[in-house]
């Protein structure tokens, strides 16, 4: 199996030979600009020191500074995160925010850790990176295991090495400290306002009532997504977390599910349910599947068993490209991460707008921005996916693709 960046560079190449791009372009955008790892060693609540590895890989910054998330997760490893800041430059290049990509990470079991030890690493990671991060350099935000909380601790940090509070470091904050309304639930946001546009554009899939949907992952993207898709009136008939899952054809009352997750730690065992497994949520008979979990969760072992017509990724990656191939002969449409998901860094830029200009916006006014620039991102590339007749993966890629060439282009690089 191929490694997941030389994936990613097969769709750029599969792009740029689609809008010709010249190949001094796609040499450019083909290899990160920078690439970091610091060992960071770290005081454990045993006495003893442990040292973790921590990378920052700067894709590009033609368009703005470097923007992307940091994650603490097992499997952490240099070639996710540098396929996950290429696909933060694409992102962002969507969405058309003044912002490049990179993407940051540890792998670290932060279940194994403490929360003086989570502590102690976050601020030995912002002490390895402070000359390479600021807020018109390179800005993180939260990722997979990294929650509010751990943002404060990296913006307090390096507003001490820096010697002035620098609350626009880092975006995805808690409001106490310069964080933006709405931004906890921004990424759900902005992909029900792209769930409801596909809809929009599709005859044929019946009314809300009709409509099936199952969320992988139940953190703080899929739980949300679900909160707002079942206020909404949608038929939320299965969701999972770590753990497994659970099924209702009838659909699920999702706000006695969360209780009980919060009760119980999972979402299974839930109201005499069966459980199932992550795994059996992406084939079951519904029409629409939201994975919001990790990557390449769908792929060639599966991907024949998939029974919906939309699959809504809420998560980075959760698509091999093959799988992808099997999806769209199928004729289910996929709608891709860097359109689904782009509602987070959205929300991000105008925390990062907030606090460059120490103004702070009510919650009606950010989600009100969240859905023009979100709708104005889909209306693009779904014109970019009729116009080219192609899938609206290659159609995003197209339209972040020709506004980097085009930034290139007028700097003179």
């Amino acid at each position: 199996m191929q490694n997941q960046f030389t994936g990613v560079i097969n769709q750029l190449n599969k792009t740029c030979k689609i809008i010709k791009i010249e190949h001094d372009e796609l040499e450019i955008l083909s290899r990160p600009d920078r690439i970091i790892e610091v060992s960071l060693p770290v005081l454990m609540d045993n006495g003893r020191i442990k040292v973790f590895t921590g990378y920052r890989v700067q894709y590009n910054n033609i368009r703005g500074p470097y923007k992307g998330g940091i994650r603490f997760h097992p499997d952490v490893n240099l070639d996710e995160v540098k396929s996950l800041a290429f696909w933060m430059t694409i992102k962002c290049a969507v969405a058309d925010i003044p912002y490049g990509g990179g993407k940051g990470g540890v792998a670290v079991d932060v279940k194994e850790l403490s929360q003086g030890e989570l502590e102690r690493l976050t601020r030995a990671y912002t002490r390895g990176f402070a000359d390479f991060i600021g807020p018109y350099r390179d800005v993180p935000a939260p990722d997979v295991y990294t929650t509010p909380q751990i943002m404060a601790w990296l913006m307090d940090e390096y507003s001490h090495i820096k010697g002035e509070n620098t609350p626009a470091v880092v975006t995805g904050k808690p409001v106490e400290i310069g964080g933006s309304l709405g931004r906890d639930t921004a990424t759900s946001l902005g992909g029900f306002f792209v769930f409801e546009q596909v809809l929009s554009k599709m005859s044929g899939m019946g009314g809300k009532d009709q409509l099936s949907i199952a969320v992988q992952g139940f953190g703080n993207v899929g739980m949300n997504f679900a909160l707002i898709a079942y206020h909404a009136g949608y038929k939320i008939t299965a969701v999972s977390d770590s753990r497994g899952g659970i099924y209702d054809p009838e659909g699920l009352n999702i706000e006695e599910v969360l209780s009980h997750k919060q009760t119980a730690g999972s979402v299974v065992n839930f109201n005499g349910l069966e459980n199932i497994t992550n795994e059996q949520l992406l084939e079951l008979p519904v029409d629409i599947v939201v994975p919001a979990a990790l990557e390449n969760v769908i792929n060639e072992a599966n991907a024949d068993k998939i029974k919906a017509k939309i699959i809504l990724e809420m998560g980075n990656g959760p698509t091999t490209p093959e799988a992808e191939a099997a999806l769209l002969k199928k004729g289910a449409l996929i709608v891709p991460d860097v359109l689904a998901n782009s509602g987070g860094v959205i929300v991000s830029y105008f925390e990062w707008v907030q606090n460059l200009r120490h103004y702070y916006w009510e919650q009606d006014k950010v989600e009100a921005n969240l859905e023009k620039q979100v709708v104005r991102a889909f209306e693009k590339v779904w014109q970019a996916k009729e116009g080219n007749g192609c899938d609206m993966r290659v159609a995003a890629y197209t339209v972040a693709v020709e506004r980097l060439v085009k930034a290139l282009s007028v700097r003179g690089i």
